[in-house]
């Protein structure tokens, strides 16, 4: 089972948008690969429109959007004429096509020892299909969410932890419950008292020791940052 830090399995595959190998794919960038049980699902067609109305978003923090269902590409480019239909937006990302479940069985969304194709499998089948994988530009991922079949995805959310990610990776900081760009944010405990005050000379509000509230970086980096 993949856990936050591990490397992504890198793969080949057909999609909407061509053959990829999905490191390459991702390059220096950010990624987002967003996975579904079956085409012509209710709530998936709600989300897939949805991230195409938002791309625009994900642009702008530098990370690209990916999906992934375990049936075939040719199913999914039919599939794109409903979602545009019924949520004004059709995917304009690419969608691996996986009928032989075999990205699926790789990113632990199906048991490995799974036998046959996508032919004849129900979406109940494929439930655990339904996970959210962020990858950061070093190929690691940096977030797994998995949601139920009948909750539609909070993509929202999802931008908010990239916004996280990407302010946590540049500076040694940590982001509070809720947080949300141009609050506040807390010290990372592997920054030293000394090492702090050289970043934030200002000093900082400490309501405990371990709790190290300063501003945001904005427009002026911190000192030796």
């Amino acid at each position: 089972m993949l856990k936050i830090g591990d490397v992504a399995p890198d793969f080949e595959a057909d999609t909407t948008e061509g053959r990829i190998r999905f490191h390459e794919w991702v390059g220096n960038s950010w990624a987002v690969l967003f996975s579904h049980p079956k085409d012509f699902t209710p709530v998936c067609t709600t989300e897939l429109g949805y991230m195409a109305k938002i791309k625009p978003e994900f642009d702008r923090r530098n990370t690209k959007i990916i999906g992934i269902s375990v049936d075939p590409v040719d199913s999914h480019k039919r599939w794109s004429n409903d979602i545009k239909e019924t949520q004004g937006a059709a995917p304009n990302y690419p969608m691996i096509g996986d009928p032989e479940l075999k990205i699926s069985k790789l990113y632990g969304m199906l048991p490995a020892t799974l036998e046959g194709s996508c032919e004849g499998r129900t979406p109940a089948d494929n439930q655990t299909v339904r996970n959210v994988f962020v990858v950061g530009p070093d190929k690691k991922v940096k977030l797994i969410i998995v949601y139920p079949m009948t909750t539609g995805r909070n993509f929202d959310e999802v931008l908010r932890v990239i916004d996280s990610l990407q302010l946590t990776s540049k500076h040694q900081l940590a982001t509070p419950v809720n947080w949300k760009p141009g609050e506040d944010v807390i010290i990372a405990g592997s920054v030293s008292d000394e090492e702090a005050r050289k970043r934030y000379p200002a000093g900082w509000k400490a309501p405990r020791p371990y709790l190290r509230i300063v501003p945001a970086p904005g427009g002026v980096e911190p000192a030796g940052v």
